[in-house]
C-alpha cells in the first residue's frame, strides 16, 4: 500500500485534471490550470509544500499556471528539454529521474503522439511504481488527438501515440494507476474518457491504441477527429511565452447607457444565466451563454479573438466564476461586467427587453404536421447546430446543418422565415438562437435531447458526404 497521496484538482468546464500529489511534506504539482489558488489552497489544507511543478506538453486548451506557481512557491519547473520556451526551466528528457523526496520520484518517459516533444512522468514510491501522468498520451479508453500541431502532422503523430501507449504498457505493470490530463469534456481527446478512473491493466483491455494494430488505429483515430476551438491557436504559443500570474480583481459595473452602447455597437455582450432564464426575458441584444453549461469553450471559440466581452450574470459570485474561466483560456479582462437582472440592465425600459420561444422536438413534430403549438411560427428551416461527427451519424431529415462555431460568420447564409433550432442537448442551441435574434430573425429555440427526436416521430437519417448544408 503506497504513503503516497493523489489528489486531482478538476476543471470541469474545460474537461482537464491537474493534480498534486505529496508524501505527507513533500508535493508535485502536474499540468496545472491558470487559476493556481486552487493548487495553494489544497496544498495550505494538507500542510505541504510544493517543491516541483511539471509539465506534460505546451497546453492547447489552456494557459498553464506552472511557471507562476513555481516562481511563487520556489518550486523547480519541470518542462520537455526540447520545447522552445522563453523562460527559464529545468529541462527533462525521457530516461530522467527526478527525487521529489526520500519517498517520491518521478521517471521521464517520452511519449510523443498528442505533441511531439510530450512526456509523461511514472510517479514512483518505496515499494515501485503507483501511477503515471500520461497528459495527453494514454487517456481512459482513449487518446490525445494528434491534429492539434497541423493537419499535416497528424498522421505520423498518431503512429507515435500508438507506440507511446504500447511503450507505457510494456514498461508499467497491470495495477499502475493512469492519471491523465485531458478526456473529460475537453476538445484535446480524441474521443471522451469511458471511466472516471482507470490503470494500465484496464487500458490493455479499454483502449483502441493498445487494442488495435497501428494502421488501423491510425485510420480509427484520424476518422474520428472533429473541429477544435479557434483559441486553441493562441494557447500554445502562449505557455512557450510563459505566463504571468493570473488577475482576478473585479472589472467595473457597466451602467445602463453602457451596456445600450455596447449592444447597439454589436458588441458580445453575454448572458451568463441559464438558457431558461434567458428565453423568459434578457436584454435585447445580448447573447445566452450560460454558466451550466461549457460556456468558456464555446464563447472562447466564436467571439473573435481580443474582441472586447461584456458579462452579465444574476449575482457578483456568477460573474466572478465567469471572468475566472475565461482567463483560463487566456481571456484576461473582459471589457465590463455587471450583476442584477433584465430590467435593471435595461435601466426598466420595457422596450430593451427580448424573450424567446422555446419548444420541444415534439413540438416541432406537430408544427412540421400543420399544427404549430399555440405562439408558435411554422417552422421554415430546421437548424442543426452540432459539430460534423454528430450531423453525419444522425440528423433529422431536411434539417440545415451549421456547426455552431461557424454560425457567427455565416448567419446571411442561413434560409429566410421561421427558423428552429436545436443541438444535442439544448445549451448550443441556446446560443444559436441568441444570435439569430440578435439579428432580427424570428427564432425558435428546440431545449430538448436530441435522442427525443426520433421518438417524437421525426424522420432522423445518417449523414452522408453530401450533407444539406445553408
Amino acid at each position: 500500500m503506497s504513503d503516497i497521496d493523489v489528489r486531482v484538482v478538476q476543471t470541469s468546464s474545460l474537461g482537464d485534471r491537474s493534480y498534486l500529489a505529496s508524501d505527507g511534506r513533500t508535493a508535485v504539482v502536474v499540468d496545472p490550470q491558470r487559476d493556481i489558488d486552487r493548487v495553494l489552497a489544497l496544498a495550505g489544507r494538507l500542510g505541504v509544500r510544493i517543491t516541483h511543478v511539471v509539465e506534460t506538453h505546451l497546453h492547447n486548451d489552456y494557459v498553464s499556471g506552472g511557471l507562476a506557481l513555481a516562481r511563487l512557491t520556489g518550486a523547480r519547473y519541470l518542462v520537455a528539454a526540447d520545447d522552445d520556451v522563453d523562460f527559464d526551466r529545468v529541462p527533462v528528457a525521457d530516461g530522467d529521474a527526478v527525487t521529489i523526496s526520500d519517498r517520491m520520484r518521478l521517471a521521464v518517459v517520452a511519449t510523443p503522439g498528442h505533441t511531439f516533444h510530450h512526456l509523461s512522468y511514472v510517479l514512483h514510491g518505496a515499494g515501485g511504481p503507483v501511477g503515471v501522468f500520461t497528459g495527453g498520451s494514454l487517456l481512459f479508453g482513449t487518446t490525445g488527438r494528434t491534429d492539434l500541431l497541423g493537419k499535416q502532422h497528424a498522421h505520423v503523430l498518431a503512429e507515435h501515440q500508438h507506440a507511446s501507449a504500447h511503450r507505457l504498457a510494456d514498461l508499467l505493470p497491470d495495477g499502475t494507476q493512469v492519471w491523465p490530463t485531458h478526456g473529460f469534456g475537453s476538445f484535446c481527446s480524441a474521443t471522451q474518457s469511458d471511466a472516471p478512473a482507470s490503470t494500465i491493466g484496464r487500458e490493455r483491455t479499454a483502449n483502441p491504441a493498445l487494442r488495435l494494430e497501428a494502421n488501423d488505429f491510425v485510420a480509427h483515430t484520424l476518422d474520428g477527429l472533429d473541429a477544435y476551438p479557434a483559441y486553441y491557436a493562441h494557447m500554445g504559443a502562449r505557455n512557450a511565452a510563459g505566463a504571468d500570474l493570473i488577475d482576478l480583481t473585479p472589472v467595473r459595473p457597466a451602467t445602463p447607457a453602457e451596456l445600450r452602447t455596447r449592444v447597439d455597437a454589436g458588441e458580445w455582450v453575454v448572458d451568463l444565466r441559464s438558457r431558461k432564464a434567458f428565453a423568459h426575458r434578457h436584454l435585447a441584444g445580448t447573447l445566452s451563454f450560460g454558466l451550466d453549461g461549457p460556456m468558456s469553450t464555446w464563447l472562447g471559440w466564436m467571439a473573435p479573438w481580443g474582441a472586447p466581452i461584456t458579462l452579465l450574470g444574476e449575482s457578483v459570485e456568477q460573474v466572478a466564476d465567469a471572468q475566472r474561466e475565461l482567463a483560463r483560456i487566456g481571456i484576461d479582462r473582459p471589457a465590463a461586467t455587471t450583476a442584477g437582472t433584465p430590467e435593471q440592465w435595461a435601466d426598466d425600459d420595457p422596450t430593451r427587453l427580448g424573450r424567446l420561444d422555446t419548444a420541444t422536438f415534439a413540438d416541432l413534430a406537430a408544427a412540421r404536421a400543420g399544427a404549430p403549438p399555440h405562439g408558435l411560427p411554422k417552422p421554415d428551416v430546421v437548424l442543426d447546430v452540432r459539430m460534423s461527427n454528430e450531423w453525419h451519424a444522425s440528423h433529422i431529415e431536411g434539417a440545415v446543418h451549421v456547426p455552431l462555431p461557424d454560425l457567427p460568420a455565416r448567419l446571411p447564409d442561413v434560409p429566410t422565415g421561421a427558423v428552429w433550432v436545436h443541438c444535442g442537448s439544448g445549451y448550443r442551441a441556446a446560443a444559436a438562437t441568441s444570435l439569430l435574434a440578435r439579428t432580427g430573425r424570428t427564432a425558435v429555440h428546440i431545449d430538448d435531447s436530441y435522442t427525443a427526436a426520433a421518438e417524437a416521430g421525426l424522420t432522423t437519417v445518417p449523414g452522408t458526404d453530401e450533407e444539406t448544408t445553408a
